[in-house]
């Protein structure tokens, strides 16, 4: 039987705990060397940050459109329910609208309409974009690459119409079954005998 003795494991374990600290240190030191020509992981990937926007947009368009003497409904069927609408302020509608994207600067609008009675008596506004100027600046963003124009030449047209035709002349046209002329009755013929 073997024996081993105390001081000889104990001995073995410590020689092991320091081979292991040493490696562990080297490693430290690669993996260190290796990180610094890597790029860092912030610089690939970056949080989703999402765009805010709150309240009613109204662009030029709908502005234009409002004139004096329309009613309350017909100028909520135009610009929306209004933003702000106070007990008391009855006469007076707040459209605003913001939008804040991550890195630029937030857009800030707002439209002002003023009844007399039922009936829009004005119109105050900030400077309005029309509403391909606002779709324009929500495109803010880079792309990747452009987009590639999707238009075929006559030529391609051409050349599509004369494989179509030739494809479909190919093909036999599956036979069709004769229509039913005499149907089932819907309820039983009715006896002599039975009375309802």
């Amino acid at each position: 039987m073997l024996k081993f003795s105390v001081f000889a494991v104990n001995r073995s374990l410590s020689a092991l705990a320091v081979w292991a600290g040493v490696t562990m240190l080297a490693g430290c030191g690669s993996v260190q060397s290796l990180t610094s020509t890597l790029p860092s992981v912030e610089s690939l990937a970056t949080p989703y940050r999402i765009d805010i926007v709150q309240g009613n947009f109204v662009s030029r368009e709908q502005a234009a459109a409002l004139a004096p003497g329309m009613p309350r409904a017909q100028v909520r069927d135009m610009l929306g329910t209004p933003l702000l609408a106070s007990a008391f302020h009855a006469d007076r509608w707040d459209y605003a609208f913001t939008f804040s994207r991550p890195g630029l600067a937030p857009q800030k609008r707002k439209l002002t309409v003023f009844f007399k009675g039922d009936v829009l008596e004005r119109v105050e506004s900030d400077e309005l974009p029309t509403e391909a100027e606002f779709v324009a600046s929500l495109e803010s963003r880079k792309r990747l690459a452009p987009v590639s124009v999707l238009e075929a030449s006559e030529q391609a047209l051409k050349e599509f119409a004369e494989r179509n035709a030739a494809t479909n002349k190919a093909k036999p046209e599956p036979p069709t079954a004769p229509p039913i002329a005499n149907y089932p009755p819907l309820e039983p013929p009715a006896t002599a005998g039975t009375a309802r």
